[in-house]
């Protein structure tokens, strides 16, 4: 993936894709985080896992920032030396910006989960559209720089609509390998030991960092996975791009 110029992004240079919507898809009534049933194959669209030539794993937490949780969450990173991926909600972006700093800062990547996290699946193009470009436009003034990657609500994105992502802002889809499924809250030990169980070389884990169980769930998990030998990156670095907290983003101009 290349360095990508903020403002062709968020400005959405070439995004209007003729005007042309989805037809009407019937919204989730309780949506379920889960991956998507057309998923055929890791591509350079939809990616559920890394590359496994190497013992890393990629930890990403949705939903945050979370007031207590994540700066919480952060200390327990920071102790381990550990780089991890946020997919962050854009409104919590704006009402906590100094945890989103403090991300960028400890050399975490930012991903982009919407603004007010919908399944958009339900959506047609424009409001997809809408929903990434508010979200990447408050982590670019918060932070300075912008994300490559989102993360759909629940895992609901047709192929349809990753694709038209991928083709209007550059960005693929980031789904998952390990899903300890946090966010039912079985209890602190079983997402402990459900991420151990299903860790792989090149897994991308699945976790919100919004459930005070996960996070009280990470030193254990984390510590049984440095043990195993088990190194971490983020989502870019584990795709085999480009380091994220090194790319040059073009500054705003108006």
């Amino acid at each position: 993936m290349k360095d990508v110029s903020r403002r062709s992004l968020v400005l959405g240079a070439g995004a209007a894709a003729g005007g042309l919507m989805l037809p009407a898809l019937p919204a989730i009534a309780a949506p379920q985080t889960g991956l998507p049933k057309d998923i055929n194959g890791n591509d350079a669209i939809t990616i559920t896992r890394g590359i496994a030539s190497r013992k890393w794993v990629a930890m990403t937490f949705d939903d945050g920032p979370h007031p207590k949780n994540t700066p919480q969450l952060l200390d327990i990173l920071k102790a381990r030396r550990i780089r991890a991926t946020f997919y962050v909600i854009g409104w919590r972006v704006k009402a906590y910006p100094d945890i989103i700093r403090r991300m960028v800062a400890e050399g975490h990547e930012i991903g982009n989960h919407t603004y007010k996290h919908p399944n958009l699946a339900g959506l047609g193009q424009q409001s997809v559209l809408r929903e990434l470009d508010a979200t990447n436009e408050i982590i670019y003034r918060t932070t300075g720089k912008m994300p490559v990657t989102m993360r759909p609500p629940y895992g609901a994105l047709y192929q349809s609509q990753r694709s038209f992502v991928a083709t209007n802002r550059r960005m693929p889809t980031i789904l998952w390998s390990v899903d300890p499924a946090d966010w039912r809250r079985p209890g602190v030990s079983v997402v402990a030991n459900r991420i151990v169980a299903q860790a792989h070389p090149g897994a991308i884990v699945l976790a919100h960092d919004i459930h005070w169980p996960t996070i009280a769930a990470m030193p254990p998990a984390l510590d049984a996975l440095i043990k195993q030998g088990y190194g971490f990156t983020t989502v870019s670095r584990i795709l085999g791009l480009k380091d994220w907290s090194k790319l040059k983003f073009t500054p705003r101009t108006s």
